[in-house]
C-alpha cells in the first residue's frame, strides 16, 4: 500500500513536472510572428529586428545593385531596403521605414567582410543564405565569406554579432548607400573600438531638398580593430600621396586617420586578424538630435549588455505588447498571419524621442524636451482609417500620446501633421486626417490631452483659406461644395474634406458647439454634388460647375493618372462616404440598387484590397438587412486570398500597418466602419475566442471577450452582448468595451 502511494505521488511529481514544463514551453504570441511576410509584392516591410514603436531598426540591404544589375541610386523605384527575391547582400541598414511607398532612410550600412579591405559594394557585396527572422531577431549567412550575421535591436539601438572564420576580418560602415535622393555624411573614428557620424537623408518622395534632415549615430565594437580607416571616392585628387593615404580605384583611403571627414560616398573599416573562430559584437545607437544623445542612447539602453542581453528583453517587450490580445482556435498559420499584422501595427508611428527627452521640432529647428514619447512618422492619410482606431481600443496610452505629438507639431508647426516624417512635413497625398484621428480618439474616451488647442487647429485647418498647406482648393470647397479639376484629385480630395469635416462635427457636438456642429455636419455632405446619376458613381467638376468630359470610371487604378481621383478609380472611390451610407443609399435610389452596385464593384473587379479608399467596402453590406452575409463570405475570401504566411502574404503595401489592421480587425471580428464615429460593424471572427485586454487608465473592464460558436459555419444567426441579443450588426465603443462578452452564433 505503501508502495502504490509512493508510485502514485511520484506520477503525480512527473504529471505535474511535465505540465509545468508545457506552460513554460507554450507558444507565446511573439513566438507566431513572421517578420518575413510583407517583404515581397510590394508589402515594403523588412525582416530585420526593432522595437515596438523603435528609432532604431536594423534590415539586410538587397537592392543597391548586383554583379548582374548594377544598379545606382534612384535608377529605379525602391521604396524599402529588403526584397525577399533578391540575392545580391550589401550591407546591413540602420534605421528602416516599414511598410512605406516612397524611399527614405536605409542607411547606415555595416557589412562584414573577410580578406582585403573593398570599399565598393558592388565588389564586396555577396549572396547570403540560411536566413532566420523571428521577433527581435535576425540573422543569415554571409555566403562570400562564411561569415554569420546576427541583429537585435533596443528602441534607440542596433545590435550586431558576426562570427568570423580564422584569418583577415573586416567590418565596414558604408555612409554612401542608402535609400533617401539626399547625400552627405561626416564620420570620425574615435579610437579602434568606437566611431560616431552622421548622414544626410531626407526627400521623401523626392520632395523638396529643403526637407533634408541628420541622423546622427555612435558605435562601439566589442573587440579593439588590429587597424582601422575611412575611405572616401573621389573623382580626382591632385595632392602629394601620403603614406598614410593609398587608392582603390577612384577611391581614397585613409588608414588609422582620426580625423573627422566629410563627403558623399565615405565609409569607414575596421580590420581584424584572428588564430580561430571569433565573434564581434558592434552596438550603434541612433538620434535625430546629435552624437552626444546617439552616444547616450547606447549606454542608457545597451552599456555592457550581452547580444543574448538586449535581445531577450526585446523579445519580452514584444510578447508583453502581443499579448494584450490572446486568440484561441484557429490554425498555426492563422495565428501567424494575425501576430505578425498585430507586430507590424506596432512600428510606425514610432519614437522620435532621445532617451533623455530630445527631439528635433518640426520647422524650427530647434531641440525640443518632452516627458512622454515623442512620436513621428504619420501616414495619416492612411492610418486614419483603422490603425489610430486598434490603437486607441489596444493600446490607448500610446495613442493618447500620439495625438499629443500631433499637438507638439501644432505648437511648433502652427499646423497638424499631414504626412509627418522626422520632424518633416512631406504633404504627402490629400486630405487633412490628423482632425479625424484627434476627433475619433476624444470620443472613445480618450481624453487627456488638450481638446481646446486640438479643436481650434481642426477649425484652422478647415477654415484658413489662403496660404492653408493642409487644405488646397479650400475656397472652391467652402463656396461650391467641392473641389474643382483645377486641383489635384479633386473629388478624392472632396471626399476627404467631407470625412474630416464630420469628424469635426462630431466633436463639436460633444463640446457643445452647436452651430459648428451643424455647419461642418453639412459641409460633410457636399460630396452629393458630384454624384452623377447615370454613371451611380462621382464625377468631377469643372470650375464653372460643369461635369469634366471626356471622363473614364476605370481610369486611376494601379497609379494611372487621373484628373480626378488619387490613387484609384471612380469605382473605387464611389462608396468612400462611410459617415452617411443612408444618403448614399437614398442618392442611389434605394437598398436594392445599392446592393447591386456595390456587388457590382467586385464582380468587375474593381475592388482593390491594397487600395485605402475603398479598404472598408466588403463590410458595406452591413447597412442592408438580409444582405450582411454577403460582407460576412467577402471578409472571409479577402483575408484567405490576400494575407498569408509567405513573403508574398500581403496584399501591396502595408503603409505604416494599415493592411495589416485591417486584417487584425476582420480577424476579429469587428472593423471601425466610420472613422471618427465610435462604432464598429460586426462579422464573422476567425478565432473561437479573442480576449482583448483593456488598460485600465481608460477602461474600467479589465478585458473584453469575442467568442464564435460555429455549427455548419455558414451566416451570422445571431449576435449576443453579455449574454443577451444584439439585434444589429453595429455596436458603439463605449457598449463594446463597458460589456465583457460578444458572442457570435452562426448558423
Amino acid at each position: 500500500m505503501v508502495l502504490n502511494k509512493r508510485i502514485i505521488i511520484q506520477t503525480a511529481c512527473i504529471a505535474m513536472l511535465f505540465f509545468s514544463n508545457a506552460a513554460i514551453y507554450a507558444q507565446q504570441p511573439a513566438d507566431y510572428v513572421n517578420p518575413f511576410i510583407g517583404t515581397s509584392n510590394y508589402g515594403a516591410a523588412f525582416p530585420g529586428p526593432i522595437a515596438p514603436r523603435g528609432m532604431a531598426s536594423i534590415s539586410p540591404f538587397n537592392v543597391a545593385g548586383s554583379k548582374n544589375l548594377p544598379l545606382e541610386k534612384d535608377s529605379r523605384w525602391l521604396s524599402n531596403p529588403y526584397v525577399n527575391e533578391n540575392t545580391f547582400l550589401t550591407g546591413f541598414s540602420q534605421v528602416n521605414l516599414s511598410g512605406v511607398g516612397c524611399p527614405e532612410l536605409g542607411v547606415i550600412l555595416l557589412m562584414p567582410t573577410t580578406g582585403n579591405v573593398e570599399t565598393d559594394h558592388l565588389k564586396y557585396g555577396s549572396a547570403y543564405s540560411e536566413e532566420v527572422a523571428k521577433t527581435a531577431y535576425y540573422s543569415s549567412k554571409i555566403d562570400k565569406y562564411n561569415v554569420k550575421a546576427e541583429f537585435t535591436a533596443s528602441k534607440r539601438v542596433g545590435v550586431s554579432r558576426f562570427t568570423f572564420p580564422k584569418g583577415q576580418s573586416n567590418i565596414l560602415l558604408n555612409l554612401g548607400l542608402g535609400l533617401t535622393n539626399e547625400e552627405g555624411a561626416m564620420v570620425q573614428i574615435v579610437s579602434s573600438t568606437e566611431v560616431e557620424g552622421m548622414r544626410s537623408v531626407g526627400s521623401f518622395c523626392y520632395n523638396s531638398p529643403e526637407a533634408a534632415y541628420p541622423v546622427y549615430f555612435a558605435a562601439k565594437f566589442s573587440k579593439p580593430a588590429a587597424k582601422f580607416g575611412v575611405w572616401k571616392k573621389h573623382s580626382k585628387y591632385n595632392g602629394v600621396e601620403a603614406q598614410w593615404m593609398t587608392y582603390n580605384g577612384k577611391t581614397r583611403l585613409m588608414e588609422n586617420n582620426t580625423k573627422m571627414v566629410v563627403g558623399d560616398s565615405i565609409g569607414t573599416y575596421f580590420t581584424y586578424h584572428f588564430d580561430k573562430e571569433e565573434t564581434v559584437e558592434v552596438k550603434i545607437g541612433v538620434s535625430y538630435v546629435s552624437i552626444e544623445n546617439a552616444r547616450e542612447n547606447l549606454e542608457k539602453e545597451t552599456g555592457n549588455k550581452s547580444f543574448d542581453t538586449v535581445y531577450k528583453d526585446t523579445y519580452n517587450e514584444w510578447n508583453q505588447e502581443l499579448s494584450k490580445i490572446l486568440v484561441e482556435g484557429g490554425s498555426k498559420e492563422e495565428k501567424t498571419v494575425f501576430y505578425t499584422a498585430l507586430y507590424h501595427t506596432l512600428i510606425h508611428p514610432n519614437t522620435l524621442n532621445d532617451s533623455n527627452g530630445e527631439y528635433p521640432e518640426i520647422k524650427t529647428g530647434k531641440i525640443g524636451k518632452t516627458a512622454g514619447t515623442r512620436y513621428t512618422v504619420f501616414s495619416l492619410w492612411d492610418t486614419y482609417r483603422n490603425l489610430h482606431q486598434l490603437m486607441s481600443l489596444v493600446y490607448p496610452k500610446q495613442q493618447s500620446d500620439m495625438v499629443k505629438s500631433m499637438l507638439q507639431m501644432y505648437d511648433e508647426n502652427g499646423w497638424l501633421p499631414k504626412w509627418e516624417l522626422n520632424s518633416t512635413e512631406t504633404f504627402t497625398m490629400v486630405g487633412d486626417p490628423a482632425s479625424i484621428v484627434i476627433a475619433d480618439t476624444y470620443l472613445k474616451g480618450i481624453r487627456d490631452f488638450d481638446v481646446q488647442k486640438a479643436y481650434q487647429a481642426m477649425l484652422k485647418g478647415a477654415d484658413q483659406i489662403g496660404n492653408n498647406p493642409l487644405r488646397p482648393g479650400l475656397q472652391d470647397y467652402i463656396q461650391k461644395g467641392f473641389v474643382t479639376t483645377k486641383d489635384r484629385g479633386s473629388v478624392s480630395t472632396t471626399q476627404e474634406y467631407n470625412a474630416s469635416d464630420y469628424s469635426i462635427s462630431l466633436l463639436a457636438k460633444a463640446l457643445g458647439k452647436k452651430e459648428d456642429e451643424e455647419r461642418f455636419k453639412n459641409r460633410s455632405l457636399s460630396y452629393r454634388k458630384l454624384y452623377d446619376k447615370e454613371l451611380k458613381m462621382l464625377h468631377p467638376r469643372t470650375e464653372n460647375g460643369s461635369f469634366y468630359e471626356p471622363f473614364d470610371p476605370l481610369s486611376g487604378a494601379n497609379f494611372e493618372e487621373n484628373i480626378g481621383f488619387i490613387e484609384g478609380n471612380a469605382w473605387q472611390y464611389s462608396f468612400m462616404m462611410p459617415h452617411d451610407i443612408k444618403g448614399l443609399i437614398k442618392l442611389m435610389g434605394g437598398e436594392k440598387n445599392f446592393t447591386s452596385q456595390l456587388q457590382k464593384l467586385f464582380d468587375v473587379k474593381q475592388f482593390d484590397m491594397a487600395n485605402e479608399p475603398d479598404i472598408a467596402y466588403p463590410y458595406l453590406f452591413n447597412y442592408i438587412k438580409g444582405e450582411e452575409w454577403r460582407s460576412q463570405e467577402l471578409v472571409k475570401k479577402l483575408v484567405k486570398e490576400y494575407f498569408q504566411n509567405k513573403p508574398k502574404g500581403l496584399p501591396g503595401n502595408d503603409d505604416t500597418g494599415t493592411m495589416s489592421a485591417w486584417l487584425v480587425y476582420s480577424m476579429m471580428g469587428i472593423y471601425p466602419i466610420a472613422p471618427g464615429n465610435p462604432i464598429y460593424t460586426i462579422t464573422t471572427p476567425m478565432f473561437d475566442k479573442i480576449t482583448i485586454q483593456l488598460d485600465s487608465r481608460y477602461y474600467k473592464n479589465k478585458s473584453i471577450v469575442i467568442e464564435r460558436e460555429i455549427n455548419n459555419g455558414g451566416k451570422i444567426k445571431k449576435i449576443q452582448l453579455e449574454g443577451k441579443d444584439h439585434n444589429s450588426f453595429f455596436i458603439t465603443h463605449d457598449d463594446f468595451v463597458n460589456g465583457t462578452a460578444l458572442k457570435v452564433i452562426q448558423n
